[in-house]
Order: C-alpha cells, then sequence, then structure tokens
C-alpha cells in the first residue's frame, strides 16, 4: 500500500514551465473564478445573463478579428470566415437579445451536457464489453439513460445549469487560489 503523503514527482518539463508562470496570474484565476461562482451561487439569472452577455461581446471580437485575419492568413480562408461570421452574428445577436440570447445559450449547453452524458456512457459499455467488467457496463447504461433524459427534455434541466456552473466555477476557484499559492512556494528565489 502507498503512502498517501507520498508527492508524486513532476517532471522535469512541466516544472520548467511552472517556473515560468506567474503564481498571481494563477491568483487572480482562481479568484475571478471563485467570485463568479459566488454571484451565480447568490444571483443565478443575473449572474447567468452578465456571463453571457460578457460571451457575446467575446465572441463579437474574436468573430471581428477572424475575420480580419483572412486578409492576412490565407490558410483556411473558408473556416475563417466562417466562423467569424458566425461569431460576429451570435455577439450581435446575443448583446441586442440578452434574455434570448441567454435562454438559447442555456438551452444548448443543457442539451450538450445530455449528449455528452450519452457519450461517455456508450464509452463506459464500450469498456466493460472488452473486459471492464459489468460495473461500469451498468453506470455506462445509466449515463446513457440520464444523458438522453436530458438532452431530450432540456427544458426541464435548464434551470439547474446556472447551480451547475456555479459549484463548478467555485471549486475551480479554490482549486485556482491553492495552486497559486503552491506555486509560489515552489518558485524559485530572485
Amino acid at each position: 500500500m502507498s503512502d498517501p503523503n507520498e508527492t508524486v514527482p513532476i517532471p522535469e518539463e512541466i516544472q520548467e514551465a511552472l517556473r515560468e508562470y506567474p503564481w498571481w496570474l494563477v491568483l487572480l484565476d482562481g479568484i475571478a473564478a471563485l467570485g463568479i461562482g459566488l454571484l451565480l451561487f447568490i444571483a443565478p439569472a443575473a449572474a447567468t445573463e452578465a456571463l453571457v452577455v460578457v460571451f457575446g461581446w467575446y465572441w463579437l471580437i474574436t468573430g471581428l478579428l477572424a475575420l480580419f485575419s483572412v486578409i492576412r492568413d490565407q490558410t483556411h480562408r473558408g473556416w475563417h470566415l466562417a466562423s467569424g461570421l458566425l461569431s460576429v452574428i451570435a455577439g450581435i445577436y446575443i448583446i441586442g437579445s440578452p434574455l434570448v440570447g441567454t435562454a438559447i445559450l442555456v438551452g444548448v449547453a443543457t442539451i450538450m451536457l445530455g449528449i455528452n452524458g450519452v457519450l461517455i456512457g456508450a464509452a463506459d459499455i464500450g469498456r466493460a464489453y472488452h473486459g471492464g467488467g459489468w460495473g461500469i457496463g451498468v453506470l455506462g447504461l445509466l449515463s446513457i439513460v440520464i444523458g438522453a433524459a436530458i438532452a431530450l427534455d432540456f427544458p426541464r434541466f435548464m434551470g439547474a445549469m446556472p447551480w451547475l456552473w456555479a459549484v463548478l466555477a467555485t471549486v475551480a476557484g479554490v482549486v485556482g487560489i491553492v495552486a497559486a499559492f503552491q506555486l509560489r512556494r515552489a518558485a524559485p528565489a530572485k
């Protein structure tokens, strides 16, 4: 049995990348994620709408940049043009109609969550079939049923998405803050 306090060696190339990454940037990421998570817990509807509007501006700006890149970069011109136009249209629509944009975005995210559950379940059944054991197969079947229920009846599950995002953002924020201080402690003295 292994010692739970035993540390796992980190490969040298990862250690080098961590030494060059500023710990305070990880701290800022963690604080931002924690703040978003807490806002989603306190006011889920308003925070979700605000985040969707931020995504709208992000898509508008990245879409415009993609369209401008078509002029400079001739590779994959069609993809850049299509993704740029789609991003600009989505950004303008969401900024212009934040409530409808929020409903659409949360609905699409809910459907994607359900589809993801179905795909993970199918992969688990495949693993069970190839010797992974019957337990993983049962869990895979359960994942398919739950994922299909979410994807096919997504309006019923849409209300849970902000809460799910709140939990994920809060956990990511705490992990980011802890990781920042671990990076700071591990950083060589200058």
